[in-house]
């Protein structure tokens, strides 16, 4: 089987996502909070290369991921909490404080969603109803634990840098209001894929209402599969 190589449409979001984060690594406004922020891309990154090679995701998909990556470098070169960006944004919308790290964090489960989708159908084969659910319930959850691993982060460093990693601008319930508008965006991103799917495809409701109907062969678990497994252990 030969291996998928890299076409110029890919090249070139490498590319994109290159020069910004080359650009946002240069004379970052802290230093160590650039740092602290880049961890994740250091580790994901080689990860989508290196994956591409045995399981590549579609063109959309990349496109996506490329445009959230660029956000999120962007949102490091300033901290979340200094983008001026965010500042328009809290213009516009009347609110009390920088808002670039609210706009990403709805981009997160806006953009991600669909690549999420993506890998769920093609390795754990979900269908129908559950193909538009569980990446909503996936990018919740990894929404949380990118929370999580802000809160460790910010624990372990200076006060001043958790502070300024955190970005939470002296609102207590920063993390919960993240984490809900990453799953909206993750809500609109399949509210868009189901739109699309009823329009161009003409199955898509069967599809739908098929994935909810128990299958024939369907079979209790738990204590009942845990059962015949010691009765085929004491035969063997």
């Amino acid at each position: 089987m030969t291996k998928p190589r890299y076409n110029g449409y890919h090249l070139f979001l490498l590319g994109l996502f290159a020069l910004t984060w080359c650009w946002a690594a240069w004379e970052p406004l802290h230093p160590d909070d650039w740092l602290l922020e880049n961890y994740l891309v250091f580790i994901f990154v080689p990860i989508i290369l290196i994956s591409a090679r045995a399981f590549r995701l579609s063109k959309v998909s990349y496109t996506l991921i490329t445009l959230f990556m660029c956000l999120h470098v962007i949102g490091s070169h300033y901290t979340y909490a200094e983008v001026p960006f965010g500042e328009t944004l809290r213009a516009w919308s009347g609110a009390e404080r920088n808002m670039y790290d609210r706009l990403v964090h709805f981009c997160f489960g806006l953009l991600l969603a669909y690549p999420v989708r993506e890998v769920l159908i093609r390795l754990a084969g979900l269908r129908g109803f559950w193909a538009y659910f569980f990446p909503v319930d996936v990018t919740f959850a990894l929404s949380s634990i990118y929370e999580i691993i802000e809160w460790l982060a910010a624990d372990t460093v200076s006060p001043e840098l958790g502070l300024a990693f955190l970005g939470s601008q002296g609102d207590i319930w920063d993390a919960q209001k993240d984490m809900l508008l990453a799953g909206m965006g993750a809500i609109i991103a399949m509210l868009i894929v189901l739109a699309l799917n009823l329009w161009l495809n003409s199955r898509a409701w069967s599809e739908i209402r098929n994935s909810l109907r128990i299958p024939g062969s369907d079979r209790i678990l738990g204590e009942a599969v845990l059962a015949q497994w010691l009765r085929n252990k004491r035969d063997h």
